[in-house]
């Protein structure tokens, strides 16, 4: 199915409005259920097509997309994290760092894909509508490119892992990124042999999920009635 097609009826009916939900509440960080089969060049087209067609502030659409199919840059970026999470793990203590080095939080080399993607941040020029008074938006909007390829992924039942932990200078030198492009997000991309039905993190106990009635307020910050009908029904 084209893009065009999708777009003939602007309303949503219950089924394709539940399987948004679905797809939402089913999206997972992977790490370790990567498979090495291949990604077929039509599904990968559609998720980066639905990448593409992310917000972004003026219109500026500042990102762009590495696909990484090299085995051999991608054990460069995994030898970049290698010396981040060593890093990273000393910054914790006692139970807690033990905790951190028992977890596998990338999948690099096990995905058959890495996608990464990227911000330039002079890409429509220095005024940008939209970015005048907040100059982090061109930023955002590259993350909410991340946010639709992780969805479009899940939905074609294909996992995706957000390796954070790695110094961004490592990240341009392994992927040959200009000095002045932002990298926004480095993602393992593959079929998995499953997706846990609980966060990975929230399942192994390093933080549990905030109630969302904890994190809404109404009109004023840290300032809500407990008997407004909103908080009643979260």
């Amino acid at each position: 199915m084209q893009s065009s097609d999708l777009q003939t009826d602007p309303e949503f009916c219950a089924a394709e409005r539940d399987a948004v939900y679905k797809c939402i509440f089913n999206r997972r960080d992977v790490r370790g259920q990567f498979l090495p089969d291949p990604i077929p060049d039509a599904v990968l087209a559609r998720i980066l097509k639905a990448a593409h067609h992310a917000p972004s502030v003026g219109f500026m659409q500042p990102w762009d997309f590495i696909v990484v199919r090299s085995p051999a840059v991608r054990q460069k970026v995994r030898d970049a994290f290698a010396a981040a999470n060593e890093e990273a793990a000393a910054m914790f203590e006692d139970e807690r760092q033990q905790t951190y080095r028992r977890l596998k939080l990338e999948g690099i080399v096990e995905a058959p894909i890495g996608i990464c993607i990227t911000c330039d941040r002079s890409r429509t020029g220095s005024v940008v509508l939209g970015r005048t008074h907040q100059a982090d938006m061109d930023l955002y909007s590259a993350v909410c490119a991340v946010q639709n390829l992780w969805l479009a992924a899940r939905v074609e039942n294909i996992g995706v892992g957000w390796v954070s932990i790695i110094r961004p200078d490592d990240l341009r030198a392994a992927l040959g990124i200009p000095s002045s492009i932002q990298p926004i997000a480095y993602l393992c991309v593959g079929y998995v042999t499953h997706f846990f039905q609980k966060p990975e993190l929230e399942i192994k106990g390093w933080l549990p999920r905030t109630p969302l009635a904890d994190a809404v307020w109404i009109d004023r910050w840290h300032e809500r009635d407990m008997s407004d009908p909103l908080l009643r029904k979260l």
